[in-house]
């Protein structure tokens, strides 16, 4: 039996699930397989950043995202401490509840940080998919497949029935994991180190308010001999519903193998990171996994792609993990259906490697470098220092010193926590990737490039291949961001009052195209008003120029100004940017 489809999805994941819906949206109807009987049932990833909700948002799945959200404000008190009932180190508002990078990000995205956990995110993804007309088969496992010139034949097992059959596809997404059969069989060139260090995590019930509801928080990190979580020497409790379900992480050494762990020592690990056992536990479940450091520096072969942790795996930090991988799928929908039909040529597809491989090995690496950030606290206490129990005890009780040494210790330990920030709150890293590929039409001599840190600092800019900036307008008086008056399945062009000939050039354009182009003209008594000014500051072009706006938000072309040889710039920019020049 062979089954046809225009896009096979491999995987139910964030990557793949964002992939199917985003197809679904573009009209097809893809067919996504998960070899499982269901969705991710463990919380696993959950720090969703402003970037992805912006997604959500173009996707239509923000509100049922919402429905299973911890907001901003009980995530930011991150702590420092022995146990939850023992001596706290210190603490650091994170994920951009703190004054000055709740500004940041604000100028940045209309979105804030949400915790919306793994096992809520991929059937709200999937499901919205299945409801958009993805299929959608569970149990189901591919086992190989071949592609040609006109497409891919891939091979799939029914796990229960033990039945083989064929799908015949223009194309094959793999969001299969870390553990990718997708990847493997395109052999996608990966760089980096597999398994650097052994974690657990322990899914437990317990209330745990009269501990933290004074300190609401995503993570505590908890400074104990034998935790060593990702070789960091501390373990971790990680809320997953407030304050009631939880995740505990602790660490083992590789070397000495997986440990037996039953649900007796799972509670015996819990009591020693809340430090009271005392407290009713109930074991959810128990599951292991590796820290590494690897990224795919090729993300495509032919017809087939892959996305999420089949080409990046890294450790948790920074809470990269989930949102690349729905940016990833975002970035691949609408070229993957513009293609299918025949919107755009093949060469489009071209783009999605080179634009997210990059993405992939700065999330790797960024994840993996600031690790070390860690070090910084145990090295001022004088951890790093401690061979024994009683040694590491009496390093933590000499914070409290009268002393000029204990004074410059906790001096040093301030300093230590205060620079974990880098940890937490990064919304470059997260907002402003800039793209460069030949679906970007960008002039080099105007390339604004940083003047600070790329992964801590958002600036914007229309250069071509950035994000589109954010700004506050109003449509009809209602205020929404630039960002929305974009996206969907069109390409955007925005312009001022003066630039009203671009809506003749993109009527134009998208009849002979076969595409409809979306023209924003924003200013005074018009549907779209600058009511704010920020749209004035933010567009680096003239009023009567233009922005030629991707579907997922980013810019393809500009036009500093409206010219006599414009129409014919547009239609050259829109050919070459689509691959039918």
């Amino acid at each position: 039996m062979t089954i046809e489809c225009d896009v096979l999805v491999v995987g139910t994941g964030p990557a793949g699930s964002a992939t199917a819906l985003s197809l679904a949206r573009h009209g097809l109807k893809p067919l996504v397989i998960n070899k499982y009987g269901w969705t991710s049932r463990t919380p696993r990833a959950h720090i969703t950043n402003p970037r992805t909700m912006e997604v959500l948002h173009d996707l239509g799945a923000k509100d049922e995202a919402l429905k299973h959200a911890v907001p901003n404000d009980l995530m930011g008190e991150n702590t420092y401490c022995t146990s939850l009932a023992g001596l706290e180190i210190g603490r650091i508002q994170t994920w951009g509840t703190a004054v000055d990078q709740a500004h940041n990000y604000a100028v940045a995205s209309p979105e804030v940080n949400w915790d919306i956990t793994q096992n809520y995110m991929e059937p709200t993804l999937l499901g919205t998919a299945a409801h958009e007309g993805a299929q959608v088969h569970f149990h189901t496992e591919l086992l190989d497949y071949t592609q040609d010139d006109k497409g891919v034949t891939a091979k799939l097992r029914h796990r229960l029935t033990g039945e083989e059959f064929d799908v015949r596809c223009q194309f094959l997404v793999g969001a299969d994991g870390a553990n990718s059969r997708v990847a493997e069989v395109a052999d996608l060139p990966l760089e980096g180190v597999h398994a650097k260090e052994g974690s657990m995590n322990i899914v437990f019930d317990a209330d745990l308010s009269r501990f933290v509801a004074h300190r609401p928080s995503v993570l505590y990190w908890i400074m104990q001999d034998g935790s060593d979580v990702g070789g960091l020497g501390m373990g971790v409790v990680r809320m997953v519903r407030p304050w009631n379900r939880w995740l505990a992480i602790w660490g083992y050494d590789l070397e000495v193998g997986r440990p037996d762990v039953d649900e007796e020592k799972a509670v015996q690990v819990v009591h020693n990171l809340i430090g009271d056992d005392s407290v009713p536990v109930s074991i959810d479940s128990i599951s292991f996994w590796t820290v590494n450091d690897v990224y795919a520096t090729q993300l495509s072969k032919g017809r087939v792609f892959c996305m999420g942790d089949a080409v990046h795996r890294h450790p948790p930090t920074k809470g990269l993990g989930s949102n690349t991988s729905i940016q990833d799928g975002f970035n691949l929908g609408w070229k993957l259906a513009m293609v299918v039909k025949g919107q755009a040529g093949p060469t489009l597809l071209e783009s999605y490697s080179a634009e997210r491989a990059p993405v992939a090995k700065q999330i790797v690496n960024g994840a993996n470098r600031c690790i070390s950030t860690f070090f910084g606290i145990a090295g001022a206490i004088g951890l790093d220092k401690a061979k024994t129990p009683d040694d590491m005890k009496a390093a933590l009780m000499s914070i409290g010193d009268g002393t000029p040494e204990g004074e410059a210790k906790r001096a040093a330990v301030s300093a230590a926590v205060f620079n974990t920030r880098d940890v937490y709150d990064n919304p470059g890293i997260e907002l402003q990737h800039r793209y460069v590929s030949d679906a970007v039409l960008a002039n080099p001599d105007e390339d604004p490039g940083y003047a600070g840190d790329p992964e801590v600092f958002v600036e914007q800019t229309t250069y071509p291949g950035a994000r589109l900036p954010h700004a506050w307008v109003t449509v009809e008086g209602v205020r929404t961001s630039l960002l929305y008056l974009c996206g969907g399945t069109q390409f955007t062009i925005l312009t001022g009052i003066a630039g009203e000939g671009w809506a003749k050039a993109a009527q134009t354009v998208g009849e002979e195209l076969g595409i409809d182009i979306r023209v924003v003209v924003i200013g005074p008594m018009r549907e779209v008003q600058d009511i704010y000014g920020e749209w004035s500051r933010v567009r680096e072009i003239e009023e009567s120029g233009a922005l030629l706006v991707r579907p997922d938000h980013h810019i393809a072309w500009r036009a500093h100004r409206w010219e006599s040889s414009s129409p014919d710039d547009f239609a050259a920019a829109m050919k070459k940017v689509l691959g039918r020049s």
